[in-house]
């Protein structure tokens, strides 16, 4: 199998490949799309809300701003605590969102939450896991698409900031061993 880079920076990775099946091409997209671990907020608490809008929606809202995602030190057992207190008017972004982890950290700071009225108030906690996009969305990296053209296939990754593209590569690409992995030992238990 041969591997070109075609683009790279820190959004975006080409790349072509000649030599896989087709099989292998989507294997590696999907896994690239739903089996690489990000932190997500995935529980908020809320302790005062005054604004109009319900907290199941504020929830929301905060549980898709992409987290960085460091590449060692942390297993899905841990969870980074984020707090957010704001007092209106203002507009609340993902960068009000601050984390008691420095390396674990909100990756797109400009991301609008909620605006708040005059003497309005919104104070919640959050804590960040990690998952994979097989439980969420929220979870997801970032997308992964290719085209095929004369037996090669342009493979594009775009991140959405919590991992450089090429970090998503190599992580779906160990996803897919540990898939393997698991595969042979279902094989053997036949």
């Amino acid at each position: 199998m041969e591997i070109e880079t075609l683009e790279e920076n820190d959004k975006k990775l080409r790349f072509r490949l000649k030599g896989a099946s087709s099989g292998t091409v989507n294997a590696l997209r999907r896994a690239a799309i739903n089996s690489v671990m990000t932190f997500a907020i995935d529980s908020v608490t809320v302790y005062e809300n005054t604004s109009a809008m319900f907290d199941e929606y504020i929830a929301h809202r905060v549980g898709l701003v992409p987290i960085i995602t460091p590449s060692k030190g942390y297993t899905d057992e841990d969870e980074i605590l984020f707090s957010l207190d704001a007092t209106g008017p203002a507009t609340v972004y993902s960068k009000d969102l601050e984390s008691r982890d420095k390396e674990v950290k909100v990756a797109v700071e400009g991301i609008p939450i909620m605006k708040l009225g005059k003497e309005q108030r919104l104070r919640l906690e959050g804590k960040a896991k990690l998952g994979t996009a097989l439980k969420h969305a929220k979870f997801q990296p970032g997308l992964a698409t290719f085209d095929e053209s004369n037996g090669s296939y342009d493979f594009s990754v775009e991140t959405f900031g919590q991992m450089p593209p090429r970090e998503i590569v190599n992580k779906a690409c160990e996803a897919i061993k540990e898939h393997i992995k698991d595969a042979e030992k279902f094989a053997k238990k036949l």
